[in-house]
């Protein structure tokens, strides 16, 4: 039996296709699984440049962290993934609208996604109550 525990989402969204969890909770750390600029629900992609998917998918990271009991002030990590490169500044402006100072650790890297510009994961420390 693992010494963590899945975190689901909502009812009326569909379940991930393939096999991971959105997210998992190993005590008081979150692990949130890659977030993607498709709206959970519809699965409509939310924009075709990189200012309005990283706004979408920092929205559905904080859905995912919020369903776990924790928020992005908790975030103490981030990895971005990037299908071009040349967009870091404008992802950039738009990372800092959302996360402020001090700044979680973060790594960005260039990778082929398939059809969208960002992907983002992250890590939250949100001891739990009790």
């Amino acid at each position: 039996m693992p010494k963590w525990t899945p975190v689901y989402l909502p009812a009326d969204v569909p379940a991930p296709k393939g096999p991971y969890s959105p997210a998992v909770r190993a005590g008081d750390f979150v692990y949130v699984s890659g977030q993607t600029p498709r709206d959970p629900v519809t699965g409509e992609m939310a924009g075709d440049d990189i200012a309005s998917q990283t706004r979408s998918t920092l929205r559905n990271l904080e859905r995912v962290l919020s369903q776990a009991g924790a928020s992005l002030n908790d975030v103490v990590s981030v990895t971005v993934y990037l299908q071009r490169s040349d967009d870091w500044d404008a992802m950039n402006e738009v990372y800092r609208q959302v996360f402020h100072g001090p700044f979680p650790s973060r790594t960005t890297v260039g990778a082929d996604l398939r059809g969208i510009l960002i992907e983002i994961s992250a890590v939250a420390h949100a001891p739990q109550a009790g």
